[in-house]
């Protein structure tokens, strides 16, 4: 009988790595809560001046549907873990849903902008419930020798579903309403309901402390200050404008507030102890840097392609399914390798090779022949597969059972911080470049330099990890 070495440094028997039928089922129904939560950003941000048109409001007013709903989840995931030991995560997750699922209805139904903002607040409040809770849910049922595996099906949503939005956003566009934008989420989300009644595991909640109201004032706002913060440089081009650098500062003063008190508190909001796990806190902060680079990946091709070479909105989705297509071939590959070999080794060459991948297009010319062009975003869609997932199912696997609810919180918050710094690296290198006077190829090439070196962070930061891991 053959052995394998897992995330937490156990050996695990051949037997014990066999994934039964009710684990699958579980990760299928799941995988419905991501595909709406992914999904949905990259519609309605394909959507925006669409949108605006049809309200009448301005691309400043307009852009809050967007910036509200990340603000939004950052403040539920903080609250999180809380109510998923108060209520029970299966509980939690349906709930969840279901909020999804009502707030986009309405969405389509908004009359004007201010209606549109403020439930698109809602439907973030519900999605940074039901992310996290699904990872936890999935993290219970699977065990850590099986982690990498089930983590890969629902990482197929996390690259899949944002690299074919804005071919989905932009044919729908060009046939219906926008309020279809919203709409598609029914289907889904009735779909994902019936599943989850019928095959999520019962879980109920527990006697736990009383809400830390101030923790939760200090960690939500702290998380959606910094990310709005980041998120402002899309807008002003510059990390020194008061819109940047003062949400930033105080959403730092808020997080490190909030650490002080969860470090004190013997029943905190957010676990954040679970640092003092070197995995795990190896773990999440190669996830900042690939987050970062994979974040600043999505949001740079729609504008590489449309901006430098011109192509039309739904061309530019055709484009990008390369990325996707590669992301989603390789995912389960990437599982079953960090389940053989540990979630460090595989993510230290995942991540190089994302770089490697990213890198060429830093040199190639605005012209270069589309083939290229195709296959180093399909090779870098590949290496993405093998590069982000293991860090997430070694964070995981890391801990216990029973600190899952946590675990999953504060990874999902690293990876948003670290998706806004790489959105806001796009943001100030381009910016920059337009206001220098420079050939307009040479701002891409910078930033396309610059994420490759996100990349290069991740993989050394979990190389910190695989020598746990090594070790253990």
């Amino acid at each position: 009988m053959t052995q394998t070495r897992s995330d937490t440094g156990t050996f695990e028997t051949a037997d014990t790595e066999k994934i039964p039928a009710y684990v699958w089922r579980t990760a299928g129904v799941v995988v419905f809560g991501a595909v709406m939560g992914m999904l949905d950003t990259s519609l309605v941000n394909i959507g925006l001046h669409t949108i605006g048109a049809d309200l009448g409001a301005s691309l400043a007013t307009i852009q809050w549907v967007a910036s509200g709903y990340l603000l939004a989840l950052g403040v539920s995931l903080t609250v999180c873990g809380w109510l998923a030991r108060r209520v029970g995560v299966t509980r939690l997750w349906l709930g969840a849903l279901i909020a999804f699922t009502i707030t986009s209805t309405a969405c389509a139904f908004a009359p004007d902008a201010g209606w549109l903002i403020g439930l698109r607040i809602l439907q973030g409040l519900a999605a940074g419930l039901m992310i996290p809770a699904g990872q936890t849910i999935l993290g219970q049922a699977a065990g850590p020798q099986r982690m990498g595996r089930v983590m890969g099906v629902v990482g197929i949503a996390v690259v899949g579903a944002p690299a074919i939005g804005p071919t989905i956003g932009g044919l729908m566009l060009a046939h219906w309403s926008w309020e279809w934008l919203f709409l598609i989420n029914i289907p889904f989300g009735l779909v994902g309901l019936a599943l989850g009644l019928r095959y999520l595991p019962r879980s109920s909640g527990t006697a736990t402390q009383p809400l830390d109201v101030l923790g939760l004032v200090l960690a939500g706002g702290g998380v959606s200050a910094v990310v709005y913060g980041l998120s402002e440089v899309g807008v002003t081009g510059s990390v020194t404008s008061l819109s940047v650098w003062l949400p930033v500062v105080a959403g730092a003063a808020g997080l490190a507030g909030f650490l002080v008190r969860a470090r004190r508190n013997t029943l905190p909001l957010l676990d954040v102890r679970l640092f003092g796990n070197r995995a795990f806190s190896a773990a999440t902060t190669a996830g900042f840097f690939a987050g970062g680079a994979m974040f600043g990946v999505m949001v740079l091709l729609p504008l590489y392609f449309q901006v430098l070479h011109g192509t039309g909105l739904i061309r530019t989705g055709v484009n990008l399914l390369g990325f996707g297509l590669g992301g989603v071939i390789m995912l389960p590959l990437g599982g079953r390798l960090t389940d053989r070999f540990g979630g460090g080794r595989v993510a230290v060459l995942g991540n190089l090779a994302v770089a490697a991948a990213v890198l060429p297009l830093a040199f190639l010319p605005a012209d270069a022949n589309g083939l290229v062009i195709q296959i180093l975003l399909f090779a870098a869609g590949m290496a993405t597969g093998v590069g982000a997932m293991p860090l997430v199912s070694a964070a995981y696997a890391a801990v216990r059972r029973e600190q899952l609810p946590d675990a999953t919180a504060l990874v999902n918050i690293m990876q948003r911080v670290g998706g806004a710094v790489g959105v806001a690296l796009v943001a100030v290198i381009l910016s920059r470049a337009t206001a220098s006077g420079w050939m307009p190829v040479s701002g891409y090439h910078l930033v396309f330099a610059g994420l490759a070196a996100l990349s290069v962070a991740a993989s050394a930061a979990s190389t910190v990890l695989r020598s746990h891991q090594c070790q253990s």
